[in-house]
């Protein structure tokens, strides 16, 4: 059976980034942080144009997800713009739990 084009680019793009996160683990610092430098504004400008796909349209819903035109649900953030923050304010906070004092948050805000 021919593999379809998504399940090629789906195996490729988790392999991606199943290779960051190998190597942001194991990598010397001067390797992560070139790492850093290479791929987080890459990983973030993917991210931003995934949400701009999800951005809410004036009644709040987002016209990507939406399933019907005349919906009469209340305004929410879809599951896209739900797992995005989920995925970076949980790791976010998880690290600062780990770390005990907030140095995470406050490591956060002086690189911004």
């Amino acid at each position: 059976m021919p593999t379809s084009v998504f399940s090629q680019l789906d195996k490729s793009l988790h392999e991606h980034l199943s290779d960051l996160m190998r190597l942001a683990a194991k990598a010397d610092d001067r390797t992560a942080i070139g790492l850093a430098r290479a791929e987080l504004p890459r990983m973030v400008s993917a991210l931003k144009a995934l949400l701009d796909e999800h951005q809410p349209d004036e009644n709040g819903r987002c016209p990507t997800c939406r399933t019907r035109r005349f919906s009469r649900r209340l305004p929410s953030p879809c599951r896209a713009y739900l797992a995005a923050h989920l995925c970076l304010t949980i790791t976010r906070d998880e690290q600062r739990a780990a770390s005990g004092d907030g140095s995470a948050r406050r490591h956060l805000r002086s690189a911004g």
